[in-house]
């Protein structure tokens, strides 16, 4: 299985590409939107901001949107479970849209919000294989979805409950950093993974 993640200049890749590294599964870092949906799964990385982000996918948002709309499977982690909204308050640019509603910052006064925090009232096939009671973050900013049915996952910073993960088909978006959550993490990307081959034999 061919697994891509889109490269939109904002880091070093090389952790989150070690653990979704297995056997059977091909990763590789693509930082043309069109071409990175050439693939069998899709991962938008955790690193950079908003804006800077969105310039690098406007050229190939409409290619990418259609390509997760029609089902491929994708996983958004942190800025890239944001880039699956419309917008963002960090900066301009508009993101992928697959999910209705806007990204704006976290209303606390600690921010960034960086270290171990709870993940509760998970209720997806993807946490049923991996439960993932706690997880890594590294966010100034979360998800304000218009409808919380998308919403598959909880978590709380100084009273502030926002989205810990969320889901719209067979894309899915999580918060935190599952590369940088120890076992539990890269268990829910090769669980993610898991699903991806699954969609990806039914498609053929």
């Amino acid at each position: 299985m061919r697994v891509t993640i889109f490269d939109y200049g904002a880091g070093n890749l090389h952790s989150l590409a070690k653990a979704i590294e297995r056997g059977g599964v091909e990763v590789c870092i693509e930082t043309d939107p069109v071409r990175a949906v050439e693939t069998d799964a899709l991962v938008l990385p955790g690193v950079g901001a908003f804006g800077a982000a969105a310039e690098r996918l406007a050229p190939g948002r409409a290619a990418m949107r259609d390509a997760v709309a029609r089902g491929l499977p994708a996983i958004g982690i942190c800025l890239g479970m944001q880039l699956l909204f419309d917008a963002s308050d960090e900066g301009e640019g508009a993101g992928l849209g697959l999910i209705p509603g806007r990204v704006s910052r976290l209303q606390a006064e600690r921010v960034p919000q960086i270290g171990w925090n709870t993940v509760d009232d998970a209720r997806d096939p993807l946490f049923d294989a991996a439960p993932l009671p706690i997880a890594y973050y590294a966010n100034s900013f979360v998800c304000r979805p218009e409808d919380p049915s998308s919403v598959i996952a909880w978590s709380e910073h100084e009273g502030d409950r926002f989205p810990a993960a969320v889901r719209a088909r067979t894309a899915v978006g999580v918060q935190f950093h599952p590369e940088k959550s120890s076992l539990g993490g890269v268990r829910l990307l090769h669980a993610f993974l898991d699903e991806a081959r699954h969609a990806t034999r039914g498609a053929r």
